[in-house]
Order: structure tokens, then C-alpha cells, then sequence
């Protein structure tokens, strides 16, 4: 609870301009996250999502929405484009074998999204060791550019129960955080989130359209400080 009320701090010290107390908000179990919309909503909007989501997964959203929302520097557009060609350069390789794809959205957030086919063996969260090289490249790039939020978000197919997938998305998110923690990130921009089979980008109903639902997203959002 401590730790819920110092992250609820912190965001409204964001928006004041303000530093505020630090908080590490990996591994904080979630049965359903907030989804990502919260990251670049309005502090009150966030706030309301956490009094009626006590899981963590809003109170998440909270803290990276009040980095991103409406609180950027002029140079943090110039900051995330940078950013962004070092993770297309870094990954060319992954990103033609459709390994990983690389997205901009609003608020100038990062999207990767990592394919779990090629990241996990099946029903597993150890991560492959032949993925450790990608995974390398983008915790290099994230050391370079450390004025950034990080979430990781698990995701799954239909297959299996609900409580099942709601833990094998959050630990497929907690192992690529970890990793990229123990590769030099700073587990104080770090957050993680397991949604389970709750966001689809496909159908459930092929093998093709539940391999593109099983993967991890990792969403790189700037703070108030980017590009200064």
C-alpha cells in the first residue's frame, strides 16, 4: 500500500514539474492491467482507473501517463526519433524476419513487439537463447536513452483457462524485464503487466491468428526530461 501511495505521489509531482519519490514497479503481479490507453491519459482519468482496479495494472498506467501526458519537452519528438532509427538500424535483421516490430503511437511512445514464437518455446516463460541477441541490442539502446519509461506487457492466445494465461502473459513480461534489467536498464523505469488473452490482434480461430496473439509488447515512453 506504501508503495501505491508514493507512485500516486509521484504522478502528480510529474505534472508539477517536480522529481519526486522513485518507485520500481516490476513484478508487480496483475491479474488485468489497464490497459495502455493509460499511459497517455489524463492524471485524473488514471487515478479513477486505479480506485477501481486495485490490481496494480492501472496504478501502472498512472505513473507512465503522467510521465507522457501532455508534460513533453520541444525536443522530445527529435529524442524518440533517434531512438527509434537505432532500434530499426540495431534490428533491421529481426524486423525483416518478423521477429520484432517497431511502431510509433501518440504521445511519441515506442511500441517493440516481440514475437513469442520466436522468443519462448511454447506453455514456457524462459526466454530463448537465441533470442538473447536482440534482446541485447534493444537494452543497449534503452542504456543510451535513459529518459524513458518502460513497460512490458505479456500477452497470450485463447488456449487454456483465464487465471492460466493472466500468469503465463505476466511471466513472459517479468522475464523480459528482468532481462533487460540485468543487461544494464534501471529497474526504477521498469513496469510490467500480464493481460492474458484480453487484447487479441487476431483471431483466436487459426493457428496463424493465435501465434500473432501470443507475444510481448514493450512500450518505451518519454518523461518530461526527454530531448533536454
Amino acid at each position: 500500500m506504501k508503495q501505491r501511495l508514493c507512485a500516486i505521489f509521484v504522478v502528480f509531482l510529474l505534472f508539477a514539474g517536480l522529481s519526486g519519490c522513485a518507485t520500481n514497479t516490476t513484478h508487480e503481479s496483475t491479474k488485468k492491467g489497464a490497459g495502455i490507453g493509460a499511459l497517455v491519459g489524463a492524471v485524473s482519468g488514471a487515478i479513477i482507473g486505479y480506485q477501481n482496479d486495485h490490481s496494480g495494472g492501472a496504478l501502472r498506467g498512472a505513473l507512465i501517463g503522467g510521465a507522457a501526458g501532455g508534460a513533453l519537452g520541444a525536443g522530445a519528438g527529435a529524442y524518440m526519433d533517434k531512438q527509434q532509427t537505432e532500434f530499426e538500424q540495431e534490428l533491421a535483421n529481426e524486423r525483416a524476419q518478423h521477429q520484432v516490430e517497431i511502431e510509433r503511437q501518440q504521445n511519441e511512445i515506442l511500441k517493440l513487439t516481440l514475437n513469442s514464437e520466436v522468443s519462448f518455446d511454447f506453455n514456457s516463460a524462459r526466454i530463448k537463447s537465441a533470442f538473447y541477441s536482440p534482446l541485447n541490442k534493444i537494452s543497449d539502446i534503452m542504456s543510451r536513452y535513459p529518459q524513458t519509461q518502460i513497460l512490458v506487457v505479456g500477452h497470450t492466445d485463447n488456449v487454456g483457462s483465464d487465471q492460466y494465461n493472466f500468469d503465463l502473459s505476466l511471466r513472459r513480461a517479468n522475464a523480459v524485464a528482468d532481462y533487460l534489467i540485468m543487461h544494464g536498464v534501471s529497474s526504477s523505469r521498469m513496469g510490467t503487466e500480464g493481460h492474458g488473452e484480453m487484447e487479441p490482434i487476431a483471431s483466436n480461430d487459426t493457428l496463424t491468428g493465435r501465434a500473432q496473439n501470443r507475444r510481448v509488447e514493450i512500450f518505451v515512453v518519454p518523461n518530461k526530461n526527454a530531448g533536454q
